[in-house]
């Protein structure tokens, strides 16, 4: 990883040439590998020449910000000035443009250095990009945020920016080996980014590790909880007393792979040693909510494209348009979303009576599949997303392959900070990698 040199640069023992340096051969040894940005000429010319300016704005070492030096990567349907946003589609560009992203600003402001815009699968939905799994060129980085995951589990930036609609944020770090975070809907302005779900949208990050991208959520996350140690004092979510882990036994896990159901009920066995787990049996209607969460999505997309689509109808790829197809035909919008409501309010009670602190579950069904025409099916993030809890991937093992394996923890709506801060503790005990 980039962490020591952007430490080194925090100090002053990295001049932003030498920093550059490093990071262009990195990223020339990696990258072509890996297939992670979209192409920019002159890229580290442009990034020199921020270094600079952002050693002109913080010149003293003590009072440099949260981020300052961190490499950051990020999707191609933010907003970047300076940057122009394709979202990995063949529309004209200039129907696609906008302000720059809020997310991307606030990491600006905190010292973070844009390496590059990261490929994204068209409009963040399903048609892949270029991107390879950094750990096996011939398996799947996972999607819509395959070039961030990707980037930063080859190491060649330190954090990376995506979005989450059903699981694109969760499983393609599962699938490289990173840790993502998918805060509480809303959490994290979706200002600036090119939506496909306003309904189910949120911004995520990726990192290295738990106590990363918990840095990057508390510049990201909106009302960040203040406590006794200073503003952003995140393990402030702590409470005296262990997590109470919920296993959410039923339909939802029938999903899951051999080899990804025994992956998760060793990690099962390997955190029982330290935490109280609760077996509860959940989502029965597990096909009715997966079948509301394409109708409300697709209706949203369709109302997003609406103007594009019906200008370069032809543009877009087959997938696509068939979503945008079958949500102009949803008629009953706000009975789906009142069923998403009852279906929240179900899992938020659940919790209650089972003093469930967390649920552990897979991020995936199993390991990364082999091939680059699929990203990988992500119903095991589904019902999470669909519902705006926080949620968190954490690398576990790898597989026989040398494919990484994760574990995702989900927490209460708006327990951002517990759900980071315990994340960190569970890390120690599941992370082997």
């Amino acid at each position: 990883m980039n962490l020591s040199a952007a430490q080194s640069f925090r100090n002053n023992e990295l001049s932003p040439r030498d920093l550059v340096s490093n990071l262009q051969s990195l990223f020339n040894s990696r990258e072509p590998d890996v297939l992670s940005f979209i192409s920019e000429p002159n890229r580290f010319e442009r990034l020199q020449k921020d270094a600079e300016e952002l050693i002109e704005k913080f010149p003293d070492v003590k009072n440099r910000p949260l981020l300052f030096g961190m490499t950051l990567g990020v999707k191609d349907i933010f907003h970047v000035d300076g940057f122009t946003t394709q979202a990995g589609s063949k529309l004209p560009a200039e129907e696609l443009q906008g302000n720059e992203a809020a997310s991307v600003t606030k990491l600006k402001n905190a010292g973070a250095l844009i390496l590059g815009k990261t490929v994204t699968t068209e409009f963040a939905y399903f048609t892949p990009g270029p991107t390879r799994n950094p750990h096996n060129p011939n398996h799947t980085p996972g999607g819509s945020s395959s070039g961030s995951a990707a980037a930063v589990g080859a190491g060649i930036c330190d954090i990376a920016l995506g979005t989450q609609t059903i699981g694109s944020v969760i499983r393609p770090a599962a699938f490289c080996g990173v840790v993502g975070f998918k805060p509480t809907y809303e959490r994290i302005s979706r200002a600036g980014v090119i939506p496909l779900s306003p309904t189910f949208d949120h911004v995520g990050a990726f990192a290295s590790d738990v106590e990363t991208v918990g840095r990057v959520a508390s510049v990201l996350l909106e009302n960040w909880r203040i406590g006794e140690l200073g503003v952003g004092d995140w393990r402030l979510g702590t409470r005296d007393s262990k997590p109470v882990l919920g296993i959410p036994e039923g339909k939802y896990l029938e999903n899951m792979s051999k080899e990804g159901l025994e992956h998760f009920q060793k990690m099962c066995k390997l955190l029982s040693a330290n935490y109280e787990l609760r077996y509860v049996h959940v989502m029965d209607d597990f096909d009715e909510i997966k079948s509301r969460h394409d109708a409300i999505m697709s209706c949203d997309a369709a109302q997003v494209h609406k103007n594009w689509f019906g200008k370069h109808e032809s543009l877009y790829s087959q997938k696509f348009a068939d979503l945008i197809r079958r949500g102009q035909k949803v008629s009953s919008l706000q009975s789906l979303i009142s069923a998403r409501d009852s279906f929240r309010a179900s899992i938020t009670q659940t919790m209650n009576d089972n003093q469930i602190d967390i649920w552990i579950c897979p991020p995936a069904i199993g390991p990364a599949p082999k091939g680059l025409d699929s990203t990988g099916d992500p119903m095991m993030c589904l019902p999470w997303t669909q519902i705006g809890f926080p949620a968190i991937n954490i690398p576990t093992t790898k597989n026989d392959e040398s494919l990484p394996m994760g574990l995702q923890l989900v927490g209460k709506w708006n327990s951002d900070e517990a759900l980071l801060a315990w994340a960190e503790e569970i890390e120690k005990v599941v992370r082997k990698i």
